[in-house]
């Protein structure tokens, strides 16, 4: 017989206007925190933050952030973690930050510039074409090379970092909705409604091929997952704040 996984509903959703529940047990029988991540930090350091702090065995997020992204991340605990790929499969919204006139192999400021280009010729008008044309729907995408995909089980970051070349595929993406929320070349910032896989970071850098120019990402913060809200999460420092009242 198939096991159904528990809805997302069947869980406590623990958050900053919640507040720190009173009960730790509830951790053990499963809930979901909602996290502002902090820059330079992992996704697994949230983690590690969290378990270290509560007393459930089983933790998890749903979702990773790069160490340059800040924002919502979702960890879950105990029989919630089981929910996990649920969460994952919801929308993303993000806000980010692109700048043109060079590219990074890491298609964002984690490595230094490879190739630059000129920028002057870009237009708002020209830039809105681009998106609408070629960056909303389902499209090919492929991953940065400094990404942790795994190809041949082995993460493509390693193969980078070795200074392998190896092909890596495209594969199909969903871009619900792209919205350009201000223009100050070289820097345009955008907001970015998208689905499970996909990477902000390749499309920063193919919007920057695609208007003959070079581009990275520069900044990037998750804002929302669902119906989940970066407004509603704790900042780590907060929940160390909170258990020293109980």
């Amino acid at each position: 017989m198939a096991v159904i996984p528990p809805l997302i509903s069947d869980f406590p959703v623990i958050t900053c206007e919640t507040g720190w529940p009173e009960n730790s047990e509830i951790f053990h029988s499963g809930a979901i925190i909602l996290l502002d991540k902090p820059l330079d930090w992992t996704s697994f350091d949230v983690v590690k933050y969290v378990r270290n702090r509560i007393p459930a065995k089983k933790v998890g997020h749903a979702g990773t952030l790069d160490p340059l992204a800040t924002g919502l991340l979702i960890v879950c605990s105990g029989k919630a973690t089981k929910a996990i790929s649920q969460i994952q499969d919801l929308p993303k919204t993000y806000t980010a930050v692109i700048r043109f006139g060079a590219s990074t192999p890491s298609y964002d400021s984690a490595t230094e510039p490879d190739h630059t280009a000129n920028w002057s010729h870009i237009t708002e008008s020209g830039l809105k074409k681009l998106i609408i044309e070629n960056f909303i729907g389902t499209i090919e995408q492929k991953p940065p090379l400094y990404s942790a995909k795994k190809v041949e089980g082995k993460r493509l970051y390693q193969y980078a970092r070795e200074g392998q070349e190896i092909e890596v595929k495209k594969r199909p993406v969903t871009i619900h909705q792209i919205e350009i929320s201000e223009i100050n070349l070289p820097d345009i910032t955008i907001i970015v409604r998208c689905g499970k896989g996909t990477y902000i970071r390749s499309l920063a850098h193919d919007i920057g091929l695609g208007l003959n120019s070079r581009a990275y990402l520069s900044q990037l913060r998750r804002t929302e997952t669902g119906h989940f809200n970066v407004d509603q999460a704790f900042k780590p420092s907060l929940i160390n704040e909170l258990r020293k009242r109980k």
